[in-house]
């Protein structure tokens, strides 16, 4: 237990990080349950709070009681600890291991606040399993990296002080500490890619080379350190190509310039830039020749990992993949306001004057009669406008285009009506017969 804590202690303390608190990742068994003494131990003389998250998957008969156990052993340690049930679409075709570990930190993310630091009791012959299961998918470095000790999660950090420590070794200091925990039965199912490495692979491996499973992990962190170094030495090249816009959009243009291989890898960097998984060989493939490189007058557009890859004025966008607004509208008056679909925000109305401050966010314009209902809507099928300083009304959609609205952007931008004649499209322009300083619309996101 000494030379574990000390592990523990020491990792912490080489991150540089100073945890307000410790949010501990507890399935109860044996490796986490080792874990909670020691985040419980290293809370307690650091003086800070420590809590513990444990995930019901629900797919084993035994779950209540894993949870129950867990309940137990946390108010024994005076450690809150939060029960998160999930489920877990089946059939979806993804494995029951990834969506299950994707529901675990999706469970996570609701626990985790600012300042916290989530440790998770992943061992060596974990980073075994996992460098062995990115071999057999063909993975690069990035995938050989496997994990690491440090990184950033949702708006705090992952540690996983135990990585360097053997399995071996926390169950013997289990046994020392007379802790007890929970035996997943699915652990002993070969079926699973990573239970057939650890019960028949790993252990014909180091019987051969004792000292394999070092080698694994020396192998991982110089794919690591690769990889970061790459990073720093193309980070200048993936910024001038997002050229320093706030929508996070790539150019194509800058691009072309490169290589196939520095092409490959900068569009990496930038979903990574984005918080997107990293897309395989063949999606990167189908990023640059069928949305990139389409022909200028097509609107491709890529799905991949439930968002958007569009392409809009010759640069790439990431779009979340959005509900149709067309059949929606909704009724507002002068001195109130209208909550948006889909998480569009807000527009409120308001009278306006000459001691209004001026704000590009604030568009103003005057009615005939200020207690009329006014509508929003987002169609703008068959709907003309004249804007304001231009020289005559035009089709809607067509000044869409002029004004450099992304396609995907045309039918989630609030329009403005008076009866069946457009007022404004919010944040782009006022129709001219409304004209005026009395009112004024303000469209929040």
């Amino acid at each position: 237990m000494t030379h574990l804590i000390d592990t523990f202690t020491f990792v912490l303390s080489q991150s540089e990080l100073k945890p307000c608190r410790l949010v501990v990742a507890f399935s109860g068994g044996v490796d986490s349950r080792v874990l909670l003494e020691l985040a419980a131990q290293y809370a307690k003389s650091h003086h800070i709070e420590c809590c513990a998250v444990h995930v019901h998957h629900g797919l084993s008969n035994n779950a209540d009681h894993w949870a129950g156990q867990c309940q137990a052993w946390c108010d024994a340690l005076s450690v809150s600890l939060f029960i998160e049930r999930v489920s877990l679409d089946i059939s979806s075709g993804e494995s029951v291991e990834k969506l299950a570990r994707d529901a675990r930190y999706q469970a996570f993310k609701k626990h985790i606040r600012q300042g916290d630091v989530l440790v998770t009791g992943q061992h060596i012959d974990d980073q075994v399993e996992t460098f062995l299961l990115a071999l057999k998918r063909g993975s690069g470095p990035k995938g050989l990296s496997s994990m690491a000790k440090v990184m950033p999660f949702a708006n705090a950090y992952i540690v996983r002080p135990l990585l360097s420590v053997t399995r071996t070794d926390i169950e013997g200091a289990a046994r020392d500490m007379a802790l007890t925990w929970v035996e997943d039965e699915s652990n002993q199912d070969v079926r699973f890619d990573r239970n057939f490495i650890r019960h028949q692979v790993t252990p014909a491996l180091t019987e051969r080379w004792p000292s394999f499973r070092e080698s694994v992990s020396r192998s991982a962190q110089l794919c690591a350190e690769q990889e970061l170094l790459l990073d720093e030495l193309l980070e200048s090249h993936l910024q001038q190509a997002l050229g320093g816009n706030q929508n996070q959009s790539l150019s194509i243009e800058a691009l072309y310039q490169y290589s196939d291989l520095l092409r490959a890898r900068l569009l990496r960097m930038w979903l990574n830039h984005c918080n997107q998984p990293m897309p395989s060989q063949k999606q990167l493939q189908l990023i640059w020749e069928e949305v990139a490189c389409a022909q200028l007058d097509a609107n491709p557009k890529l799905v991949l990992n439930g968002v958007e890859v569009r392409r809009f004025n010759q640069k790439l966008y990431l779009v979340r993949e959005t509900k149709d607004l067309s059949g929606w509208q909704g009724d507002v008056s002068v001195g109130g306001r209208l909550v948006l679909p889909d998480g569009l925000g807000d527009v409120s109305l308001q009278v306006g004057g000459p001691e209004s401050e001026p704000s590009r966010r604030v568009q103003t314009f005057s009615l005939p009669n200020q207690n009329a209902v006014l509508r929003v809507t987002f169609n703008p099928e068959g709907l003309s406008v004249h804007p304001v300083g231009r020289g005559h009304s035009r089709k809607l959609k067509k000044l869409f285009q002029e004004y450099q609205v992304p396609s995907w952007l045309r039918r989630r931008t609030p329009i403005l009506m008076d009866g069946d004649r457009v007022i404004a499209v919010l944040g782009l322009f006022v129709d001219k017969n409304y004209e005026g300083q009395d009112c004024e619309a303000l469209w929040s996101k």
